[in-house]
């Protein structure tokens, strides 16, 4: 599905600050700003019409790791560059992620990658949309750096020149509303919230990461699973943005870690019960209405006021069921969540998260049992082996002399 080098750059963007030449208040990090642009990038695009998104959430993960190799260059200074030297800094980028990429889907995703680089036609207008969407992601970082950037001399001219690009974006619907502070701000805000609460605040680690970065992690694993499985494209799409949304409503109720959440009988019941009344009351209205629906379904409502993302669901006779076989269903029209296999992934990134930590020396013995407990809960899933995956993952962090542990959230 995945392998261990392409991992291993998805987490390293935890570690790559963002506005690192100006002073700032909190730590902005290349994969929470990314996530951002995806959640914005989601809400943009359905206020527009005849938008592929398995485009978007390609031309997303391409811009991405893309955007991790030439991280030492800046964003204004790339841009200039690219226009005069693409082919020479693409080749680079393929260079360099090649061997990571080439066994995933036998060689077809590292095809697309260098097709999507160099012919700039190519997903056209999910292109421009993840380029608005990239831009109100910045701008909304900025809006933090500017506190405490008053000082220096420059600062006026960034924020004009930030202020000014907005109007580039504005034949898009979702764009004017944002700008205006309409409803579909709150939600921007909200999911952008999400990058100061970090994963395991009670136990450092290294890179520390946010929800809100853990989310894209949980949903780009889901992607490769779902090229992994041959999924329709809706279930493909629904489980890159159900993963991308599953912990939004903890904007509104924090990240509550599953040792705490289960070690009270009753407790899990009483958090899902709260956050569906968050959800109804601090999300779903600011959400444009022709999605809301849609909306609810990714989040994982259904039933009555029940709520679980990690379930296999199925759009069948106009109504939500939960299934045991996701694949009996793999047809656009059964609108397919692969609920049971991003549980997988979720876990799957947890593991790498306390991974990545013991191997820069954290470690604690709450990791270390962690790392026992979501081993076994790990499993096969539709033929891929979750279990054996984060083993592949153990040996190759392993042969560096690193060991590997870690602590089970949801």
């Amino acid at each position: 599905m995945i392998n261990p080098k392409i991992i291993d750059y998805i987490f390293s963007s935890a570690s790559i600050q963002r506005w690192n030449d100006y002073p700032r208040m909190v730590e902005l990090v290349e994969l929470d700003k990314q996530a951002h642009k995806f959640i914005i990038a989601y809400f943009i695009a359905k206020l527009e019409k005849d938008i592929n998104y398995t485009h978007l959430i390609e031309a997303g993960i391409f811009e991405f790791l893309r955007r991790i190799v030439v991280t030492d260059i800046r964003p204004d200074v790339f841009r200039k560059a690219i226009q005069k030297k693409s082919k020479e800094i693409n080749s680079w980028v393929i260079e360099k992620l090649k061997d990571s990429l080439e066994p995933i889907e036998n060689g077809k995703f590292l095809r697309k990658f260098e097709e999507y680089l160099n012919d700039t036609s190519m997903y056209k207008k999910e292109r421009f949309i993840l380029k608005a969407a990239s831009y109100l992601a910045t701008k909304w970082e900025f809006s933090i750096v500017y506190q405490t950037s008053k000082f220096l001399t420059d600062i006026e001219n960034v924020k004009r020149s930030v202020e000014d690009e907005i109007e580039d974006y504005y034949e898009l619907i979702g764009v004017r509303k944002i700008a205006l502070n309409k409803k579909l701000s709150r939600i921007i805000d909200l999911s952008g919230r999400l990058r100061f609460q970090k994963r395991w605040a009670q136990t450092p680690r290294i890179p520390e990461t946010s929800v809100l970065g853990h989310m894209l992690t949980v949903a780009i694993f889901g992607y490769f699973y779902s090229i992994e499985v041959n999924a329709c494209e809706k279930r493909l799409q629904n489980n890159f943005f159900t993963a991308l949304f599953h912990d939004l409503p903890e904007a509104l109720t924090r990240d509550i870690i599953s040792p705490v959440k289960y070690s009270v009988d009753e407790l899990s019941d009483i958090i899902a019960e709260y956050e569906i009344i968050k959800i109804e009351d601090e999300i779903l209205p600011f959400v444009p209405e022709d999605i809301k629906e849609e909306f609810s379904y990714l989040l994982g409502l259904y039933d009555n006021n029940k709520k679980d993302e990690f379930l296999n669901k199925v759009y069948n006779n106009e109504k939500i069921q939960i299934v045991e076989e996701v694949s009996k269903y793999n047809l656009d029209k059964y609108n397919a969540i692969d609920g049971e296999a991003l549980k997988q992934c979720d876990k799957l990134s947890a593991f790498i998260e306390a991974s990545l930590s013991i191997s820069h020396g954290i470690k604690s013995k709450e990791l270390q049992t962690g790392k026992k407990q979501i081993l076994k809960t790990l499993k096969t899933v539709e033929g891929i082996d979750f279990k054996e995956l984060a083993r592949l993952i153990d040996i190759e962090f392993g042969s560096t002399g690193q060991t590997q542990v870690v602590m089970d959230f949801d």
